[in-house]
């Protein structure tokens, strides 16, 4: 049996292909847009989850350390360790900054993490290449999307540190890559004057009177080396034992230690509903906007490669043609350009656009069934308007005009 649809497909191939293409690339920022929206949501989760925290304690009335600034004296730890249900505790610090190496600067989230092993909170929690930090200070281990290699020389402030590591997907709630370097550095980093400013603060310091007593001499070096020294941290990240109720936990601190601690599902919330909220609601706005508007071009590109089609079914009918023969040409004609689209647009998004983009971009298969329904919906909507227009044309009047 002829295939009408085949045999009007094969005629003008090109044509046919190319419009599928088009199409497909329309689909593809689509997709891409969605797993951009994913992937904002789960660089949040990942941060969370990278950490290997069950509770944050934080600076009282603070929405930290992600959020908000937070500060705590780095001694609390010992404290919260003693806590009942309380397996683990460490402190972390977070600063956000410009990572230099060689010419080049990479945006990054620097983490200052206590001595310890593997599987203290705050650690990386696995490996792709190298060691973890084992010194206590100029050592670091990078997210490779930094782009940093194994024996790299990395600038943070004054000092330099050398790449003994690389993990993957360890980031910030913003998308940029981790890098971990010892905690007595990064509160050194954190907190770094420049020599001008260290100079001129001694000098108000040793003209004080307060400090500067004739009969005690050592007051003034005594605040001094207070003045030059970090003993803050941004938060301490606690494990608690198996079996023990993280809220109970959680509870005891903030009764017995007057911090702020959060759990879990309240840090999501935090990073999820404040810190990103109103990214993820702009990436999700410009989501729906192409989608309608893709939508609206699919049910176009097919209305208006019917309407070129108007002799053809004019002749069609004229010599007896049944109009389910007509309805089947356009239908299969639609959803074969919807396929078409719907496999370019899934190829461009997975293997160009995911790749090259410089967010994460989470696509997940949940993603390309409603895109392919989708996209198959449409197609059928858009046939039908079309069959509707096609089926009520005057054959004399197509063919004369």
């Amino acid at each position: 049996m002829i295939s009408l649809a085949g045999r009007d497909i094969m005629h003008a191939w090109g044509k046919f292909v190319f419009t599928g293409v088009g199409l497909g690339l329309l689909i593809g920022i689509t997709l891409s847009m969605a797993g951009i929206y994913r992937g904002m949501v789960d660089d949040a989760k990942a941060l969370l989850d990278n950490s290997g925290a069950d509770l944050w304690v934080v600076q009282k009335d603070t929405l930290g350390p992600y959020a908000e600034p937070s500060s705590l004296y780095d001694d609390v730890w010992r404290g919260i360790r003693g806590m009942p249900g309380v397996a683990r505790a460490a402190n972390i610090t977070y600063l956000t900054m410009q990572v230099r190496q060689g010419d080049r600067d990479v945006r990054a989230m620097v983490a200052g993490i206590a001595a310890g092993e593997p599987g203290t909170p705050g650690w990386p929690p696995y490996l792709v290449a190298g060691r973890q930090i084992t010194r206590g200070h100029y050592e670091a281990v990078a997210d490779v999307a930094a782009g940093f290699a194994l024996g790299d020389r990395l600038q943070i402030r004054r000092n330099f540190y050398t790449v003994v590591g690389l993990t993957r997907r360890m980031v910030s709630s913003g998308g940029d890559p981790m890098i971990f370097i010892p905690l007595k550095d990064a509160q050194e980093a954190q907190f770094l004057k420049d020599n001008d400013a260290v100079v001129r603060q001694r000098r108000r310091t040793a003209e004080n009177p307060a400090f500067a007593r004739p009969g005690a001499p050592g007051v003034l070096d005594a605040v001094i080396a207070s003045q030059s020294m970090n003993p803050y941290v941004n938060a301490v990240l606690v494990q608690t034992r198996p079996g023990d109720d993280v809220e109970a936990v959680a509870e005891s601190i903030r009764r017995w230690k007057r911090l702020t601690v959060y759990t879990r599902a309240q840090m999501e919330g935090i990073l999820v509903g404040k810190l990103i909220a109103t990214s993820s609601r702009q990436i999700f706005m410009f989501l729906v906007i192409l989608s309608i508007v893709s939508a609206a071009i699919v049910a176009f590109i097919i209305y208006t490669l019917t309407l070129g089609k108007i002799r053809e079914i004019a002749v069609l009918k004229l010599i007896g043609t049944k109009n389910r023969t007509i309805v089947g040409l356009i239908m299969q004609q639609s959803v074969a350009l919807g396929m078409i689209g719907f496999v370019v647009g899934k190829i461009s998004a997975t293997l160009l656009m995911a790749p090259i983009f410089p967010k994460y971009v989470l696509l997940e298969p949940l993603d390309s069934v409603f895109g392919f329904g989708a996209v198959t919906a449409i197609c059928i909507l858009a046939s039908l308007v079309a069959i509707h227009a096609a089926l009520k044309v005057d054959p004399a009047e197509a063919i004369g005009g």
